[in-house]
């Protein structure tokens, strides 16, 4: 709405994120707003050359905010509730950063150490008008700060072969994307973050096309429950996996 009057779209998504936020980081901005990180940075940079932001470093993160000097931060605050006002619903929660509940933290270090020993996966599909059971063998591939999980099974009902490939990545939150189309092209779904302590959920719904994906995990040592629910003109499915 913005990209063309600030000359950026990243531009755009930074004031309006700070708008709802007050502060922000690189990082956080690439996982909550869906978008590439180079642009982000080098966005964040020349509005602090313009003195429209300040930054400051806390712990190893630098973090952004308005500069409050700015002689003309009033006016864009206007602007910026304006633009904001006008945005769809769904797209106004992805500005909206859900924290962690206190005393939940090491729930997000349990489960990524449990999803790198995950060996198999059971399958609970449904709909309206079906229901679907299915089981598979899972291959998991770690590296750093992500963790791939090739998926290979059956549907029983269907007699139908299962494959599917997700990749988990663990910053403050731990985010989930579909690799149907190859590791260079993924479908991001959402990130999780603790809300109980055996429970995290997605910090938004995930918009994708005309559906709607709304994504937890139930966290517990013998097993990880992942729940999908996908919501759109055509749909009102859920599936369930679960890991052991």
């Amino acid at each position: 709405m913005l990209d063309s009057l600030l000359g950026s779209k990243s531009v755009e998504k930074i004031l309006l994120y700070l708008l709802v936020n007050e502060k922000c980081y690189a990082h956080e901005l690439h996982r909550m707003l869906c978008t590439p990180l180079t642009p982000i940075q080098q966005a964040l940079s020349r509005l602090e050359r313009g003195s429209i932001l300040k930054s400051n470093i806390e712990g190893n993160k630098r973090i952004y905010q308005f500069n409050l000097e700015y002689p003309l931060l009033n006016e864009l605050e206007i602007l910026l509730r304006k633009a904001f006002y006008q945005l769809p619903l769904q797209e106004k929660k992805y500005y909206t950063y859900q924290k962690q509940k206190k005393g939940h933290e090491n729930l997000i270090e349990l489960a990524w150490n449990h999803l790198k020993h995950i060996t198999q996966v059971t399958l609970i599909a449904k709909s309206r008008s079906w229901n679907r059971k299915g089981s598979g063998k899972v291959s998991v591939t770690h590296d750093g700060n992500t963790i791939t999980f090739e998926e290979k099974g059956s549907w029983k009902e269907l007699s139908q072969t299962y494959r599917n490939t997700f990749r988990w990545t663990r910053n403050d939150t731990l985010s989930l994307e579909h690799l149907r189309y190859g590791e260079k092209h993924p479908v991001f779904l959402f990130h999780l973050t603790p809300t109980h302590s055996d429970l995290l959920e997605s910090l938004t719904p995930h918009l994708c096309g005309e559906d709607t994906y709304f994504g937890s995990m139930q966290y517990s040592d013998l097993f990880l429950q992942l729940h999908i629910r996908t919501i759109g003109p055509q749909k009102n499915e859920e599936i369930e996996y679960i890991y052991t």
